[in-house]
């Protein structure tokens, strides 16, 4: 082999192994620098939106509260900076670096975790992508949006769907395709497209910024999985580790009752089983293993609450989403859901 050539190999491999090593230990530079750099929506409310304070709120926000109160302990949850990204370029900033989560009804798929050098850390919403239209349109089935012009959000999933589901039931359509979901949104409220589709809790959040919300109804049919949940950069398995467990402790403790309002009660109680003392930090090393403290799961759970908990909060019944959780595939896997997470242990 010539040397320059060898000269090549060696500079190659050592540029590679810089950027890794500087990929590779978020943890240690988000204790360094006291937060946690979230890459969020530019506004979907229920999943990740700023209130009339500025304040983000939401489930995909709640799970980046709830990885800072794991790390930081106590008023952990507030360690947390937002940087709002549209779908186009939301991998592109991740994986560049600009922030360390991105926790924004994102649909987990082969090509993404396998190609773009993602790694998706579990579900904490499960949903499908449907249509809204008005009402005074007349149609009561997608099958009937034959040569409908469609508003669609570019760079997502939702495009590629749609394109499917009309090709597969041999429907033509227009697409009037935006960047930012907000665009999209105010182009159907204007007229400028017959149907507006995306996920189907995002057409429920969608319809709540239109002008007159009862005048708009999403059809029936469910058309694709869409299985969404936080996102980190590949090559920091332990950082991702990190955001996978904390998702499912909060998934566990929903399932065994253990709630963000009682978690202090509960901590201290001697009576409770071997696993609620292992979650909660009285027994075992789990947070050695994440090279977390031993009680990060409690302080989680304290700051943001259980799974059930922040689903009621953000999008449940109580909601202007109004999406029932019950009957959904959203309930835990006893009340015949899809929620299940891996033993703590």
């Amino acid at each position: 082999m010539k040397i320059s050539n060898v000269l090549k190999l060696f500079a190659s491999t050592l540029i590679l192994s810089l950027s890794s090593s500087v990929i590779a230990d978020t943890l240690s530079d988000t204790q360094a620098r006291g937060h946690v750099r979230c890459g969020v929506s530019q506004g979907l409310p229920g999943f990740s939106n700023p209130d009339e304070n500025g304040n983000w709120t939401g489930i995909d926000v709640d799970v980046c509260r709830a990885v800072a109160a794991a790390i930081f302990g106590k008023g952990g949850d507030e360690k947390v900076e937002y940087f709002p990204t549209s779908a186009k370029e939301r991998f592109t900033k991740l994986t560049a670096g600009e922030y360390d989560i991105l926790s924004r009804n994102t649909t987990w798929t082969l090509s993404r975790d396998a190609k773009i050098g993602l790694t998706f850390n579990g579900v904490n919403f499960y949903d499908g992508q449907g249509f809204m239209v008005r009402k005074d349109l007349g149609v009561t089935s997608a099958l009937e949006l034959d040569g409908a012009s469609v508003c669609v959000n570019t760079g997502t999933t939702t495009e590629l769907n749609l394109a499917d589901y009309f090709r597969a039931n041999g429907m033509s359509y227009e697409p009037v395709v935006f960047e930012k979901a907000d665009e999209v949104v105010a182009a159907y409220d204007a007229g400028r497209c017959d149907v507006h589709t995306t996920d189907k809790s995002g057409l429920a959040a969608q319809r709540t910024k239109t002008a007159q919300p009862d005048a708009h109804m999403v059809l029936p049919e469910t058309i694709s999985k869409e299985p969404l949940g936080p996102v980190t950069r590949e090559g920091d398995e332990p950082w991702s580790d990190i955001v996978f467990w904390v998702l499912q402790a909060l998934i566990t403790a929903d399932e065994l009752g253990i709630s963000g309002s009682d978690v202090k009660n509960i901590v201290g109680d001697t009576s409770q089983t071997p696993e609620v003392k292992r979650i909660l930090g009285v027994e075992g090393e789990t947070g050695a293993h994440l090279g977390l403290p031993k009680d990060w799961a409690y302080w989680a759970i304290f700051e943001v609450g259980n799974y059930g908990e922040m689903y009621e909060r953000h999008v449940g019944m109580n909601t202007p989403l109004e999406l029932a959780r019950d009957g959904s595939p959203n309930a835990g896997w006893k009340n015949g859901g899809l929620l299940y997470a891996p033993p703590i242990r």
